[in-house]
């Protein structure tokens, strides 16, 4: 009998294909319900609130298809800007597990999308969201003594660890956590009241883009300067584990500390073109285009050429950008290990051609 409904599904399913041809079916059930999809994960904000100028959090809805996340990962959010979509990662701020989401996305000096949702984030848009990725997660032992540190958008991870240690009740069993946040200023420190509030855990804010940044701490609980081997003494001395997101100085910083702290970063690669590019060929086969290579990651060589691959992060975490490079050598703008000459799928938003180079674009 089982099996009978199962064919008959199946089928009904086919049909529906047939008739809706050549979209998907999805197409036309958005129409009605936005956010209703078998097969992709979607969206609704239910709730915006902007606690800082740089800043919105929204509370998201999902879909039955979203597969949820851990503490930790980043998601692929994607919306829709003047008629294109743009994706971008983001991290949940809150425990794992619970069905609705919560992003805070920090503003990014010329960033599209982060400057999109901070000025028209509200309730009732529907975005794209895929499940959580990335290996910036809580061990499934944890350890007893727990150092978190953040600079800047990089509390949103950190901040789910955090939400998740306490709702296992960590620090009721006799863990040990505490919290490190740096921020420009008082005013840009998101969650600092319900940091102030949580008990039982050390909470140290350091402020360093602003005249706060200059002399003794003025109040308990805050930090003069730059992460160093006196923030670790006032944070946790000797912590069993170490995680710490943010700018690549502020995890710089850290490892020089405790070398086996887990990082992750959401700034982009920073490069110099070089003054004088090889001059190699750059042939996106799909496409029939060949440019001269410019010294640029692939992405934007694409992009300047006219053409629109898909693209989200720009940092290398989402792997949206991904594609097969059939012929040539590239670099990694992050590892700057060189690949093989042969056929393998890259990262064209990190990657930058070294000699001749072939793309399935």
């Amino acid at each position: 009998m089982a099996r009978q409904v199962s064919k008959r599904r199946a089928l009904v399913s086919r049909l529906a294909e047939v008739l809706t041809w050549p979209h998907r079916i999805d197409r036309y059930t958005e129409l009605v319900t936005p956010t209703w999809s078998p097969g992709e994960a979607r969206a609704k904000v239910i709730a915006v609130h902007r606690s800082t100028p740089r800043s919105v959090t929204m509370t998201l809805q999902p879909n039955a298809a979203f597969p949820g996340f851990r503490a930790g990962q980043h998601l692929n959010l994607t919306v829709d800007i003047d008629g294109r979509r743009h994706t971008r990662c983001y991290s949940p701020a809150n425990a794992e597990g619970q069905r609705l989401v919560e992003l805070t996305v920090g503003l990014h000096d010329g960033g599209l999308v982060s400057s999109y949702l901070r000025d028209h984030a509200r309730p009732g848009l529907v975005v794209g969201l895929t499940g959580g990725s990335g290996d910036f997660v809580l061990p499934a032992v944890r350890p007893q003594r727990i150092l978190l540190i953040s600079g800047g958008s990089g509390i949103t991870p950190v901040m789910s660890m955090l939400r998740t240690l306490l709702a296992e009740g960590h620090v009721a069993a006799g863990g040990e956590i505490s919290f490190v946040h740096y921020a420009r200023s008082r005013a840009e420190a998101c969650y600092r009241d319900e940091l102030a509030a949580r008990p039982g855990v050390r909470v140290l804010h350091g402020f360093t883009r602003s005249t706060e940044a200059n002399g003794p701490a003025k109040l308990d609980g805050e930090l003069h300067g730059h992460f160093g081997a006196d923030h670790l003494k006032a944070a946790m001395p000797a912590p069993d584990l170490v995680y710490v997101c943010g700018p690549p100085a502020l995890v710089a910083a850290v490892r020089e500390h405790c070398a086996d702290a887990i990082a992750e970063n959401f700034m982009p690669p920073r490069f110099a073109p070089a003054a004088d590019p090889a001059g190699g060929r750059v042939t996106f086969l799909g496409s029939n285009v060949t440019v001269v290579d410019d010294g640029r990651p692939l992405l934007l060589q694409a992009e300047s050429a006219g053409l629109q691959p898909a693209s989200g992060c720009r940092m290398g975490l989402c792997k949206t950008c991904t594609c097969r490079k059939t012929v040539g050598t590239v670099q990694n703008l992050i590892t700057w290990a060189l690949s093989d000459a042969g056929e393998e799928n890259i990262q064209i938003c990190v990657s930058i051609p070294v000699g001749d180079v072939e793309l399935s674009l």
